[in-house]
């Protein structure tokens, strides 16, 4: 289902789930998967205690054979020459989430998801937020209810210490996008809290 497939894979800036995406990354290229990664600018420009700017843009770079794009023109070209079957934002922070809710296209990875929407193509969001069950929640409900916007199966990450914060499987990008590429929420949406 994925061999041949171009995909758009954003990453924006919650920086402790970086490294929970690389190996999705690598199952999508080993299934014969094209993906480009795109930064936000965030991402791209911020050394942070999870890694420096610079080594998470060569670890993409080695890991997909692409050059990060991190401009919204480098992303506006993908609707109008129809550049990828599949636009993927993980990490989706809470701000990016909004942005894409509210039709905001001011970073690299908003207008990838615009550019991919005109075209009819499926989106998948891997949400990664303090706020998905308060500030972002209403975001969140707007694009659940939207055409070609699928969600990778998100839980409470910290119930006790952080009650509305959401973080998705990530090991479950892949499969999520699979169905995705089919027309389908895969399911359960709801990963099973942790007890």
């Amino acid at each position: 289902m994925l061999k041949g497939k171009k995909i758009a894979f954003c990453v924006t800036g919650s920086f402790c789930t970086l490294n929970k995406i690389l190996e999705p990354v690598s199952q999508l290229i080993q299934a014969g998967a094209e993906v480009q990664p795109i930064f936000s600018e965030i991402v791209y420009h911020t050394d942070t205690r999870f890694g420096k700017a610079e080594d998470w843009k060569k670890t993409f770079a080695d890991l997909t054979g692409k050059k990060v794009w991190e401009t919204i023109p480098q992303a506006e070209p993908i609707g109008p020459k129809n550049l990828f079957d599949c636009t993927v934002v993980a990490p989706c922070t809470g701000n990016t989430l909004t942005k894409i809710a509210m039709g905001i296209t001011d970073s690299a990875p908003a207008m990838a998801v615009k550019a991919t929407l005109r075209n009819g193509k499926p989106i998948v969001l891997a949400v990664s937020t303090n706020d998905g069950l308060s500030g972002s929640a209403k975001n969140l409900g707007v694009l659940l209810n939207t055409k070609n916007i699928y969600f990778v199966p998100f839980r409470q990450d910290d119930p006790e210490q952080k009650p509305t914060s959401l973080v998705a499987k990530m090991e479950e990008i892949p499969s999520t996008i699979a169905q995705a590429l089919k027309g389908e929420q895969i399911q359960p949406i709801l990963w099973q809290p942790k007890l």
